[in-house]
Formats: structure tokens, C-alpha cells, sequence
């Protein structure tokens, strides 16, 4: 399992810092006048719709005046109370995408043919890193090692 997250930060990193930017030009282009449009629009505590769509359309033109008013005692219950629920589903939306980007196996992204698998220069003990037969960056096969050196090269040569 430690596989997948560490293939999830190691995949997404970049994308971190964009998803917070995003967070918070949405809380203040969406969320910001969302909440102010719901306080507006409850009259006798009631919500009367009509006027929540005239605030709405209103609240996103004058999005500076918006801005200003929403931490006014007014506005600063309800600005939270659709902030976090805002914040819920945005990171519920964000895990999922995460999640689907999670490596299948252990073995993800690590080139065929190479060393990668290995840990801790576990190869060496067969392969040599100085010279011999080329098999891979950092890998030889030696020469005068005792059995079988044998190898099948699938491919071709490129000469420059």
C-alpha cells in the first residue's frame, strides 16, 4: 500500500500547489458571493428563491463590494458554513482524482530491462557497474565472470 501513495505524491506533486490556488480563487469567485447571496435571501427566516438568483447575478458583478462585506459580522456565519461544505466536497472531488492516479502495482513506471527493481546494489552481485557487456545505465555484464555470459541483444544498433 505504501507503493500507491508514494506513486500518488511522486505522480501529482506539481499539481498540489495548483489544486490550493484553484481552492481559493473558487472560495473567493464562488463561494464568497454564494454566501452573501443565501443571507440576502432569507427573508423572516425564510429563502425566497427569486431574490437569491437577483443576489446572485448581482453579488458576481460587484464581486469587490462582495469581498469587502463578507467577514462584516452579517455574513461571516454563513460565509464559514458554505466554506467548509465547499471545502468537503472540493477535497472528496480532489481524492477521487488522486486516487485514479495511483500506480496498479508495485512495478509501475519502472523501465523493462533495467536494474530499477533491485534495491541496494543487490545486482552487483551478478552484474558489475565498471565495465563488460552493456545491459542497462550502470549495468555490466562481466566478462570474466565464471559461467554462462551469454546474452541475447533484441533490437538494434544505433550508430551516430
Amino acid at each position: 500500500m505504501n507503493y500507491k501513495v508514494q506513486g500518488i505524491i511522486r505522480r501529482n506533486k506539481k499539481y498540489l500547489v495548483l489544486f490550493l490556488v484553484l481552492w481559493f480563487v473558487l472560495t473567493v469567485v464562488l463561494v464568497m458571493p454564494l454566501a452573501y447571496s443565501i443571507k440576502n435571501s432569507i427573508v423572516n427566516e425564510k429563502f425566497i428563491i427569486n431574490k437569491f438568483f437577483e443576489n446572485i447575478y448581482q453579488s458576481v458583478i460587484n464581486l469587490g463590494s462582495v469581498i469587502g462585506s463578507t467577514f462584516t459580522p452579517k455574513y461571516i456565519g454563513t460565509f464559514f458554513n458554505v466554506l467548509w461544505k465547499f471545502s468537503l466536497v472540493y477535497t472528496i472531488c480532489m481524492l477521487i482524482g488522486l486516487i485514479k492516479t495511483a500506480p496498479k502495482n508495485e512495478y509501475t513506471d519502472i523501465e523493462h530491462g533495467s536494474s530499477d527493481w533491485s534495491k541496494n546494489g543487490e545486482q552487483y552481485r551478478i552484474l558489475s557497474n565498471k565495465k563488460g557487456i552493456i545491459l542497462a545505465k550502470e549495468n555490466y555484464l562481466p566478462v570474466d565472470k565464471r559461467g554462462n555470459v551469454n546474452v541475447l541483444v533484441v533490437g538494434r544498433f544505433r550508430f551516430r
